[in-house]
């Protein structure tokens, strides 16, 4: 029998932001093959799972994804899979053992069409926050190179947002590489706090929190009719 998602009353309106670093802060990715190992994993559970990565970015100790699940309740085993994933890679390439992770992946839930944008955008610019990078563009391995350079990214479902700086390709590009420029460093940080949910009080009051995740409740089932004869 096919698995179908469970409907959800925040269908349409619910990305995650998801972060998770490396035991120590230790840097976990240390050559161009291990930033392409973690991607390709990454796309292998979005293509399983039916996952949309919109924003990312994978940094020498740590890595941020902004991502859509049709079915929310799978974010922590598809997380776990993609982190076992990386360690048993790591360790057998590296001959190292031991926890590879600090411990498991932070998640904060972001009503999407309201924060979908400059979440990314405090994503993608963490190359230059951290000084390695002069721009977020230039940074190989985020979503950055693919919305200012059209860089081709088999992991990037295109933010739908994305078409609303410009009709003409070229004038979204330049568009969106000012957009990176044109931040608020105290908004932002409200994306580093995993404690709360980022959206209004509609979106807020239809999660719940299970074993530590914010999920979205259920969609109820039809009140039947009644017929007075």
């Amino acid at each position: 029998m096919p698995y179908h998602a469970r409907r959800h009353q925040l269908e349409g309106n619910l990305i995650y932001h998801v972060l998770n670093r490396a035991n120590a802060k230790n840097e976990i990715f240390r050559e161009d093959a291990d930033y392409k190992y973690f991607r390709t994993t990454i796309l292998r559970y979005s293509n399983e799972k039916n996952i949309s990565v919109y924003h990312y970015c994978i940094m020498p100790n740590h890595y941020h994804l902004l991502l859509e699940l049709k079915d929310p309740e799978l974010l922590s085993s598809v997380m776990a899979g993609i982190n076992k994933s990386y360690t048993t890679y790591y360790h057998k390439k590296f001959q190292t053992a031991g926890y590879l992770w600090q411990g498991r992946f932070k998640s904060k839930p972001i009503q999407k069409y309201k924060h979908l944008l400059a979440c990314g955008r405090y994503i993608e610019r963490n190359p230059v926050v951290c000084g390695i990078a002069s721009n977020a563009e230039d940074y190989p391995y985020s979503s950055a190179k693919y919305y200012v350079r059209g860089e081709e990214d088999m992991l990037i479902s295109e933010d739908p947002l994305y078409i609303s700086f410009a009709k003409e390709e070229k004038e979204r590009k330049v568009n969106y590489k000012q957009f990176l420029l044109n931040f608020d460093r105290d908004a932002e940080e409200g994306y580093n706090n995993f404690d709360t949910p980022t959206g209004d009080s509609f979106f807020t009051s239809r999660l719940y929190k299970k074993e530590g995740r914010y999920l979205p409740k259920r969609q109820g089932r039809p009140k039947a009719k009644i017929f007075v004869s």
